[in-house]
């Protein structure tokens, strides 16, 4: 199986990076169709929006090697995931972002509203929903009234154990 970030299937291709999917892409001539660009990079980590975002700024971190998860990356691979993350953190409360259409793909930052918080998330296995086995973290900016209640976050992945507060 190849990889499509690797190959550029659904962000920038980091191709030519180590990954096992990147030769059988580069050879296939696969591009990205997507034309996202990169928002940040390190020596080795990239990040790109997300082309299924479900926030406005929505972004992916991915390492520029091939590893499914969190727990194969290295630790300097995480921790250039993480710098990007504040980067990316950084860029979009400096930049704003502009008001979300519902159905558009409106994502890029501008001069438009600041995050009022943000979530962070790594899928680990297909038991916890992975479905591209390329690491990736999620950088999700949230708005206040971007859900009827937040609370609880993640949690939500468990319905019935997601109001703690009422117990």
């Amino acid at each position: 199986m190849t990889c499509p970030f690797c190959e550029g299937q659904r962000g920038p291709s980091v191709a030519g990076a180590g990954c096992a999917g990147a030769a059988a892409g580069a050879a296939a001539g696969a591009a990205d169709p997507s034309n996202r660009e990169l928002v940040a990079e390190n020596e080795l980590a990239v990040a790109f929006r997300d082309g299924f975002p479900v926030n406005p700024g929505h972004t992916l971190i991915i390492p520029r090697r091939h590893v499914a998860s969190w727990f194969d990356a290295t630790r300097e691979e995480q921790l250039a995931i993480l710098d990007l993350a504040d980067q990316v953190k950084a860029q979009l409360d400096a930049e704003g972002i502009p008001p979300f259409e519902p159905g558009t793909q409106n994502t890029e930052p501008g001069t438009g509203r600041r995050p009022d918080g943000y979530n962070l998330g790594l899928n680990v296995g297909a038991a916890a929903g992975q479905t591209v086995m390329h690491l990736h973290l999620h950088l999700i900016p949230r708005f206040e009234g971007d859900s009827p209640d937040p609370r609880g976050g993640v949690r939500w992945i468990f319905p019935e154990k997601a109001r703690y507060w009422d117990e």
